[in-house]
C-alpha cells in the first residue's frame, strides 16, 4: 500500500508507476483504492470511478472496473457530496453523516468486499491511500489508510513530496503520531518531486533511518510526464478510455523512471503469498 505524509505526495503516480513496473515482470496486478474525492470521474454507460484508478488500471493492463474505486465522493459544495458506490450514485450526503454514520458500516463494508474480490483475481493488488494516515482529528473514521492496511495485512510505503520542503519532520511526525500497530506496517519510506544533488540528502537519510528504524527505499526525480492526477484534468468532469488511450507511453516512461530510483527488489521482497 502506498500512503503519504499529505495530499499531492504523489501517490496516484507512484501506484500508477508500480503498476505498470510489476505487470511488466510478470504479475497479475490491480490498483484499489477505497474512497476517493474527486470531481473527475472515468465514465461508461454503466459505472463511474475516480479518473486516476483508471488510469492505474491501464498501468496495471487489468480491466477497469468499480471494484477499483468501490467508494467516489463528488463534492457539491463545502459540507456535501454526492456518494457512489460501486460506480453507481447512491445518494447526496452530509460530511459529517457520511463520517460519523456511513463510513465504518456500509462505506467500509463496500470497500472491503471490492478488495476481497481484487485479492482473489490476482496476484498483487496495489493499494493506494489518501490525504495522509496522521489526520489524527479524523482518524476514528479513515476508511481510506491505516484501516484497509490492517484489514488486508499490506506493508506501508510512506511517500513524501520534497519539493514542498519539510518533508524529513513530515515523516518523522506521521510516524510519532501513527498508532503503534499502524506503525508497524510501515516498511519503508520513498522521497519524491526532487530536484538537485542526491548526495545532500545522504546525512537526513541516515538520521530518518536511525530515528524511525525504516529504510529510505529510494528518492523520485520530478518527472515530466503527462498523467493527469486527481484535480487536474481541466474542467469536463467525465473521461472515457479513448481519452485515456494516449497515456500508454507515458506510463511507460513513468514507471522506467521510478524503477531507476527505488529498490524495487525490496518492494518485491514485501509481496506476500
Amino acid at each position: 500500500m502506498v500512503q503519504g505524509t499529505s495530499s499531492g505526495a504523489g501517490k496516484t503516480t507512484m501506484v500508477a508507476a508500480l503498476c505498470r513496473i510489476f505487470a511488466d515482470r510478470g504479475y497479475s496486478v490491480a490498483p484499489f483504492k477505497s474512497q476517493n474525492m474527486s470531481r473527475y470521474a472515468y465514465t461508461t454507460d454503466k459505472f463511474e470511478i475516480a479518473v486516476a484508478q483508471a488510469v492505474q488500471a491501464v498501468a496495471a493492463r487489468c480491466e477497469i472496473m468499480p471494484d477499483l474505486n468501490p467508494i467516489l465522493l463528488k463534492p457539491l459544495d463545502d459540507y456535501h457530496s454526492q456518494v457512489y458506490l460501486l460506480g453507481r450514485s447512491y445518494k447526496r450526503m452530509h460530511a459529517a453523516d457520511y463520517y460519523t454514520k456511513f463510513a465504518l458500516t456500509g462505506g467500509l463494508e463496500t470497500a472491503l468486499g471490492s478488495l476481497g474480490r481484487l485479492q482473489k483475481k490476482h496476484d498483487l493488488v496495489i493499494i493506494e491511500g489518501a490525504g495522509s494516515p496522521a489526520e489524527i482529528n479524523v482518524a476514528e473514521w479513515d476508511i481510506a489508510n491505516m484501516r484497509i492496511a490492517g484489514h488486508a495485512g499490506s506493508p506501508v510505503l510512506l511517500v513524501a513530496d520534497i519539493e514542498r520542503g519539510g518533508s524529513f519532520a513530515s515523516i518523522a511526525g506521521t510516524m510519532l503520531l501513527l498508532e503503534d500497530r499502524y506503525r508497524e506496517l510501515v516498511k519503508g519510506f520513498i522521497f519524491n518531486k526532487f530536484r538537485g544533488d542526491m548526495e545532500i540528502l545522504k546525512p537526513g537519510f541516515e538520521r530518518l533511518e536511525r530515528e524511525t528504524g525504516r529504510p529510505v527505499l529510494g528518492t523520485v526525480p520530478m518527472l515530466d510526464v503527462a498523467i493527469p492526477e486527481e484535480d487536474s484534468m481541466g474542467s469536463r468532469p467525465g473521461r472515457s478510455m479513448k481519452d485515456l488511450s494516449h497515456i500508454d507511453a507515458d506510463l511507460d516512461r513513468l514507471s522506467g523512471a521510478v524503477e531507476k530510483s527505488l529498490d524495487i527488489g525490496a518492494i518485491e521482497g514485501m509481496i506476500s503469498w
